[in-house]
């Protein structure tokens, strides 16, 4: 019997995300932007993109940053067409994420990316940054934004046990 599609801004199968940070990636083909929010889940701040090398690294690299932030959740960019049709990125992405449920004991959640990279270069603009400087950061100002979109729908919030 196959498994229902993962929906948008849903948990994982492994439960809701704990209250605390949560980390954002954005996948690229060549480098995986990288955000992780504060404790309260209020903001987000881009890290470091990690360059694409192979799947067993990925999860290395993210599995690192999950544990040193103590990231309660992950969230994932879910690369959308604009009519919210799902094409060959969008099934990646999905394919992704299962892995991440299957390799980290953190739940793994998806995120529509429609337009972050148009708002990511925007804010970037109106900070003042270069081109060269927007370039580098990307990526991880990418994450930074679906990060901030998933935290804002307050699904998370929803999703937690109450005390």
């Amino acid at each position: 019997m196959n498994s229902p599609e993962p929906k948008i801004a849903e948990p994982a199968r492994n439960g809701a995300a704990a209250p605390g940070r949560l980390l954002a990636i954005d996948l690229g083909s060549k480098r995986i932007g990288v955000a992780i929010s504060d404790e309260l889940r209020m903001t987000a701040k881009p890290l470091d993109f990690i360059q694409r090398r192979s799947w067993k690294d990925l999860l290395s690299r993210v599995a690192a940053i999950v544990d040193g932030y103590d990231a309660r959740g992950l969230v994932i960019g879910l690369p959308l067409n604009l009519d919210g049709s799902k094409g060959a990125a969008a099934a990646e992405a999905e394919r992704i994420a299962e892995n991440f449920r299957r390799s980290l004991s953190v739940p793994v959640f998806l995120q529509d990316e429609r337009l972050t990279t148009f708002a990511a270069r925007s804010d970037m603009q109106s900070a003042g940054m270069t081109s060269e400087e927007m370039e580098d950061r990307i990526d991880s100002e990418s994450a930074a934004v679906i990060l901030r979109d998933f935290m804002s729908a307050g699904r998370v919030r929803d999703e937690l046990p109450k005390d």
